[in-house]
């Protein structure tokens, strides 16, 4: 039967990797899969630059002010 023990470490110099656990009896062969995390991608684009990309937002104030002024334009009294 196989049992699993999954753990994260991290790589020392030269590459060594240690894994200790209680689990893990002297003398017993285990086989060792190591997977490598990637790095996370960032954007280089500063987050100044998503302003008013999406759907329904406003890049300049401006544009808030003529939207509000359109919507009130439309209203029926």
């Amino acid at each position: 039967m196989l049992n699993g023990l999954k753990q994260k470490a991290i790589v020392k110099p030269g590459g060594i990797v240690e894994i200790c656990s209680p689990e893990l009896p002297a003398g017993a062969t285990v086989e060792v899969i190591v997977l490598l995390e990637s790095p996370p991608e960032y954007s280089e684009k500063p987050l100044t630059s998503f302003l008013g990309s999406a759907k329904g937002n406003f890049a300049t104030p401006e544009e808030v002010d003529k939207f509000i002024r359109q919507e009130r334009d439309a209203w029926e009294f």
